[in-house]
This record gives structure tokens, C-alpha cells and sequence, in this order.
């Protein structure tokens, strides 16, 4: 098994890491010259150049030499490490751990913690560390005059590593948890976005076809006409009038076809143009589901006071369609769907008989990719993309067990002035 990993998820942009090495080089450039010729300290001042020219060799290695925009896991690490070898090395010369820059050496370990594998950030860590407890017992004196005058005790310089690693650490760990829980959300987000893509793109050739039904009706008229009148004149020749009778039947099929396809002249496309009330939002949605599942819906819509019209979001059916489908995936029998509106709220609510949420992710339901343990639950990623879609739509999506039924119940609630506003 190789240690380094070289899926494409793992890895550093190479002008970020580029720049951002020019930006240390150039802080340790200032430094070491203003020490050295401005405060007159005493240090291996060549040797500390030596040092900084490995940085600027390894960043000239990246621009002309290393010509993939990102960095991989390897090479990544191995450059990582030279930066951990030459803070060292400068830090060494110039005091080791009672040298207040000392606190960049974890820098490197903790710019890899969210973008390099757990593996190679772990490396990196563990040298860190040996480095950090290495320059401890082991370093020039801090330049001079102030070596005459530093005296503290021991307790105080041990505790200048510890509180490093220490913080090491605590960085990386909190670096490694919100970084695994953006690639997360990330991909979550991605695919949202590759699902509605795909609506929008039905919608799309939906127009397309319609389009293409409107203008080819003519052309089948006129062919209707013709295989009619040719029907009349060749009558007495039958193995001509059946190929015209198959003709017609054709004319006849592809008709009936783009009828299906073409738009209504006298009425808006039910699906791409029609306004339609929450309602109806409703209807469509649990027709569709009833055309493939066995389960009961009830949609109670006896406190609907406020059935307006408002615009048909492909975000707000999608998800609708998300959360009434999940309750249909989880629920025994039935699924239960009220719809309440009055002058200043319109609130939908969504139970079912099932089983309900499972405790342990019931405090974190709407994240992606949630991990239960209950075999029979879901990754929740059709409640993330759910509720990221109505809540983009100004609804307030709360989810729990329900108090009334045995199942899961989750609550959209919008003003009606952010909804009928959409």
C-alpha cells in the first residue's frame, strides 16, 4: 500500500503555495538583514542566507521547472518539508525555541492539515514535532547582545515547546475536521447543482421539442392532404393504395405525437409557464409519486385560507419532491401532508408512520452525508439538497419526530411576502 495518496481530491494549487512561499522568503529576508545591519546582532549570518536560498531554489523549481498547476500529495509533503527544514535551519542559528519566530515552524504542518491526505498531514505532524522538541535541546545561542542578558528558567523554556506542540495539535485537528466537513458540503453542493442543472436541461428541450412540434405541424398537414387526394386518384390500384394507406397511418402517429409534445395556444404549459398555488405545488408532485409508489397520501388542505398563485420554481418542486420523497422511501403507509396559509404565513408540514429520525443524527439533520446507526437510514443528502433549495427560497425548514404519528415530520414555513414575491 502506498503511503502517499494520489486521488485528485488531495492536493495544492501551485501558485497559492508559490506565493504565499515568496511572501515568508521575502518576511525572512527583511528580518535577517534588519537584525544583522540595523540592530547589529550577532549570528551566523551567512549560514542564515544559505538557508533562505533553499526556499527561493525549491519556489524556482515550482515555476519553471514543475509545470502541473497543482501540487500533488507527494510533491506536496516533499516541499512542505523543505519549508520545515529551512525554518529549522534558521531558527537554530539564531536561538531555537527561545526565538520568538519559532512559532512559524508549525505553519507548514498546518496549511497542509485540509488539503493533503490524513496520512501525509500525520507525517508532517510527527516531524514537526521532533523538530520542535530537537531545537529544544539543541540551537546556537539567541543572537547577541541578548544572550548576555537572557536568563529564565528551565520550567519557562520547556514549557515553549510543549505549548507549541500542544497548539500543533489542537490546529491541525480543528484544520482536519472543518476541512473534511467542506469537502463535504462541497460535494453535496456539487451535485445539487449537477440535479438541477439536468431539471433546468429537461425544461429546456421540453421548449425545444414543443418548438419543433409547432413547426413541423405544418409540413404533416400538408402531407395529410396529399396522401388524401393520391388516396381518391389511385383507389383502383391496390398495391398502391396500401403503401398510401400506411403513409396516412404515419401522418396520423406523428401527429398524435407532436400533439403530445406542443403547447396549447389558448393555455400556458402546465409544466414551464403556469403560476400554479402551493396547492397545486402539492397536487403535481404527490401525483407523481403515487404513479410509482403503493403508499397513501393524505393531503389535508382544510386551513388553506391563502391559495395565491405564485411563481413556478423548479427549486421549490424539487424541493418539495425531496422531502415528500423521503417521507415515502421511510414510512410504513402513509404519508400525511397539510398545507396552511392565512394573510401573513403560508406553512406546509410533511409526516409519515414510519420509524422517524434516528436520534444520533436528529440534532443534524439537513448536513450531507450523514453517518447512523441504523442500517436503514439514509446519507441525508436528499434532505441537505432539500432544504438548501427552499431555504434559498426564503422558507424556514425545521425537521424532528413527530409528537402525533410514529414517524419523522418536518415543517416549510414562508412569509408571504418573501413568497408570493419569488
Amino acid at each position: 500500500m502506498r503511503f502517499f495518496e494520489t486521488s485528485k481530491q488531495y492536493s495544492l494549487k501551485k501558485s497559492i503555495y508559490i506565493n504565499l512561499r515568496w511572501i515568508g522568503i521575502i518576511g525572512q529576508l527583511i528580518s535577517v538583514y534588519l537584525v544583522y545591519f540595523y540592530l547589529n546582532f550577532d549570528f551566523n549570518f551567512i549560514f542564515a542566507n544559505l538557508f533562505i536560498s533553499i526556499g527561493v531554489i525549491s519556489n524556482l523549481y515550482l515555476i519553471f521547472i514543475y509545470k502541473k498547476t497543482q501540487l500533488t500529495d507527494r510533491s506536496a509533503f516533499i516541499h512542505l518539508l523543505i519549508d520545515i527544514i529551512q525554518l529549522c535551519g534558521l531558527i537554530y542559528l539564531t536561538g531555537g525555541v527561545k526565538n520568538p519566530f519559532i512559532i512559524f515552524l508549525i505553519i507548514p504542518s498546518v496549511f497542509a492539515s485540509s488539503n493533503l491526505s490524513f496520512k501525509t498531514n500525520s507525517l508532517l505532524v510527527l516531524l514537526t514535532t521532533l523538530s520542535i522538541v530537537g531545537l529544544t535541546f539543541f540551537s546556537k545561542d539567541l543572537p547577541g547582545p541578548l544572550s548576555d542578558h537572557f536568563h529564565v528558567s528551565n520550567y519557562y523554556i520547556y514549557a515553549i515547546p510543549l505549548a507549541l506542540i500542544i497548539a500543533l495539535l489542537f490546529l491541525n485537528y480543528f484544520a482536519i475536521i472543518f476541512g473534511a466537513e467542506s469537502k463535504l458540503r462541497k460535494d453535496a453542493l456539487n451535485k445539487m447543482e449537477e440535479i438541477m442543472a439536468k431539471e433546468h436541461e429537461m425544461l429546456s428541450l421540453g421548449g425545444q421539442a414543443a418548438a419543433a412540434a409547432h413547426s413541423l405541424g405544418t409540413p404533416l398537414s400538408t402531407i395529410k392532404v396529399i396522401t388524401q387526394e393520391l388516396s381518391k386518384q389511385l383507389k383502383d390500384q391496390k398495391d398502391v393504395s396500401q403503401d398510401i394507406e400506411l403513409l396516412a397511418s404515419q401522418v396520423e402517429r406523428c401527429n398524435g405525437i407532436l400533439k403530445r409534445l406542443s403547447l396549447n395556444p389558448d393555455q400556458e404549459d402546465e409544466f414551464i409557464d403556469e403560476d400554479l398555488s402551493m396547492r397545486e405545488y402539492l397536487r403535481q408532485i404527490i401525483s407523481s409519486f403515487k404513479e410509482t409508489s403503493k403508499k397513501e397520501f393524505s393531503l389535508n388542505l382544510e386551513q388553506d385560507l391563502n391559495s395565491k398563485k405564485i411563481y413556478k420554481s423548479i427549486e421549490i418542486v424539487y424541493g418539495l419532491r425531496n422531502f415528500i420523497g423521503n417521507a415515502n422511501k421511510f414510512c410504513k403507509n402513509k404519508i400525511f401532508i397539510t398545507l396552511k396559509s392565512d394573510n401573513n404565513f403560508t406553512e406546509i408540514t410533511i409526516e409519515d408512520d414510519g420509524d422517524g429520525y434516528p436520534n444520533d443524527i436528529l440534532s443534524k439533520i439537513g448536513e450531507p452525508y450523514l453517518k447512523s446507526s441504523d442500517k436503514n437510514s439514509g446519507l441525508g443528502l436528499g434532505l441537505f439538497i432539500g432544504k438548501t433549495l427552499l431555504e434559498k427560497n426564503f422558507a424556514t425548514v425545521n425537521c424532528w419526530n413527530s409528537q402525533t404519528r410514529s414517524g419523522a415530520e418536518v415543517t416549510i414555513k414562508w412569509r408571504n411576502k418573501d413568497l408570493f414575491n419569488l
